[in-house]
């Protein structure tokens, strides 16, 4: 907090006096709802511009509260809902509903006010309390006046919102990395949506020239182009600090570490299931260069399935939130309709997802990704080359058969890399019977670091896949989770399922489960047509299990990407 507020200080009096606000990613909260609380945040930043006012959301979820504090020009959409009585200096909580459902939100000016949380007492009048009513009715007049006074100053000062003029301006340029601000009418239309959106430079914390007062704490990962540390983002002039995590690039691999900040600058990039973006980072002196995140505890999903046997809801848990992480990534459009650009992994496996303490996934490492622009040429997309780690190549990756001439194609890897990590999550679920220890996808068929080569032997001549034994089947859940992974990784790149209908699938399995159940007996013998082979074959299984795709109606055309 005193490092912004000197950094703020030592500015000419001549440049405008940006807003000084807490700026912390989604944090778990002991904040119920009611009375006053402070938002624990302990990290402070310069609002970009001097539009921008300071933000709080307080969302209430399946694991309890959570918090999260940002910058954000009022003018421009914020989770498929714009801000309003944002002059206040107080941070007034107000319950609003954003595409990722209701939440209270406040909007404030005044450096640091999104700090103190201040939320509306709950009335709760009685029919033996005259006076209450009395006192409703009469502010009634008050309060009509007051929204049509809003609606007037929408009308007249808001003009360049209006759905006609949004619509023409679409087809007179093309979308920006950065993306195009959602009209009220496409928010409105779209409120039931469940990704997320965010507003421009609001995954950027850092906003000065000057470099993050950051102390390396220890290593926690290494890949093949950077490694990845946990650290210390100290507050001057006091011993607080915010844990964060620093991927350092060497010199040599500047390519990468651009090719991942320019994905990650991307404000349309902002999502609960993709890892939470600070800043970037040159350090010439050291020949390095940096991407700050945010910190995850738990790890990968490797390292947590390593250790952990997971119950059938934290699959769920697992399973569902990396398929929305995924959906979001490939889908062409936000929750409101605008135009988004559509971006590829290219590298999805277990050890590129990290796991939070919600026990939802969170995608990282997008150095191979690829942003599907419009404008890219099919020699654009030849010379990206065969990428990835072979084990979780797809088949037409591995015979560097990918369709160029259609970008789905892409899309269409990343589904069947993601359907061998859904297969590593099934694998450690102790709703499957004997839980082996945990095993990369192929597991002992083939080396620890296997070569192309030699997962072609495996996929494309073998057609082999990981083994799914008879005893999964014994849970119905798991059961339909197989079906989906095998629909996933089908040899045919256009029968594969999109990640947003796995996500919708995973998200009925419990409903469709207590529908069987009750046309079922008790016993949990499985019938003989429900049975998948232990040595899995492809395409014969697939008509093993068509009682399975049955079960679940869930509309899972490939053009769905919405």
């Amino acid at each position: 907090m005193e490092y912004a507020k000197q950094m703020r200080g030592g500015m000419p009096s001549f440049f405008p006096m940006n807003q000084l606000c807490k700026f912390c990613d989604v944090e778990s909260s002991n904040c119920s709802g009611t009375g006053t609380c402070t938002s624990n945040c302990s990290i402070t930043a310069i609002c970009s511009s001097a539009e921008e006012i300071c933000v709080a959301l307080w969302r209430k979820n399946e694991t309890g509260f959570s918090i999260e504090t940002l910058c954000h020009d009022p003018s421009k959409s914020l989770y498929g809902m714009m801000l309003d009585d944002f002059n206040s200096s107080a941070c007034l909580m107000k319950e609003k509903n954003t595409t990722g459902g209701m939440v209270q939100v406040c909007s404030c000016t005044g450096d640091e006010c999104n700090n103190f949380l201040i939320f509306s007492p709950v009335v709760d009048p009685s029919p033996d309390d005259p006076l209450v009513s009395v006192v409703l009715v009469s502010l009634l007049p008050l309060l009509v006046m007051g929204i049509a006074g809003m609606f007037y100053w929408y009308r007249v000062h808001r003009p360049r919102l209006r759905s006609q003029e949004w619509k023409s301006s679409i087809k007179k340029r093309k979308p920006k990395s950065g993306g195009l601000d959602c009209s009220d009418v496409c928010v409105i239309m779209m409120d039931d949506d469940r990704s997320d959106s965010s507003s421009t430079d609001a995954n950027n914390l850092n906003h000065n020239t000057e470099p993050l007062p950051i102390e390396l704490d220890q290593l926690v990962g290494k890949g093949r182009f950077a490694q990845v540390y946990k650290a210390k983002l100290k507050q001057a002039a006091s011993d607080q600090f915010e844990t964060v995590a620093v991927k350092i690039f060497p010199y040599e691999e500047y390519a990468s570490w651009k090719n991942e900040k320019d994905i990650f600058s991307n404000s349309d990039l902002r999502h609960e299931n993709v890892l939470h973006f600070l800043t970037a980072e040159e350090k010439k002196a050291q020949r390095q260069y940096w991407l700050i995140t945010a910190f995850h505890t738990r790890g990968n999903l490797q390292e947590h399935l390593t250790h952990n046997i997971t119950s059938w809801e934290e699959l769920k848990i697992l399973g569902s939130s990396l398929a929305r992480g995924v959906s979001h990534l490939h889908s062409d459009r936000l929750p409101c309709g605008r135009p988004k650009v559509a971006i590829v992994h290219r590298d999805l496996k277990s050890s590129n997802i990290l796991v939070k303490n919600d026990l939802t996934c969170c995608l990282c490492d997008f150095g191979l990704g690829l942003q599907l622009d419009s404008s890219l040429s099919v020699d654009d997309l030849a010379n990206s080359g065969q990428v990835g780690t072979a084990r979780y190549m797809a088949p037409e990756v591995l015979e560097a058969r990918l369709n160029l001439e259609n970008i789905e194609s892409f899309k269409q890897a990343d589904i069947y890399s993601m359907a061998l990590v859904l297969w590593e999550m099934t694998s450690r679920c102790e709703a499957v019977g004997e839980v082996k220890d945990y095993e990369p996808a192929y597991g002992s068929k083939v080396r620890e670091h296997p070569c192309v080569e030699s997962m072609k032997d495996n996929v494309l001549r073998d057609r082999g896949r990981p083994e799914i034994p008879d005893t999964w089947l014994r849970h119905q859940g798991v059961a339909m989770m197989c079906g989906t992974i095998m629909e996933c990784w089908d040899h045919d790149p256009e029968a594969r399922l999109t990640a947003h209908c796995v996500a919708e699938r995973i998200s009925e399995m419990e409903d469709e489960m207590d529908k069987l159940s009750s046309h079922s007996s008790s016993t949990e013998k499985i019938p003989e047509e429900l049975k998948i082979p232990t040595e899995v074959e492809i395409p014969e299984e697939m008509m093993k299990i068509t009682e399975l795709q049955d079960i679940i109606a869930v509309d899972c055309s490939v053009s769905d990407q919405k």
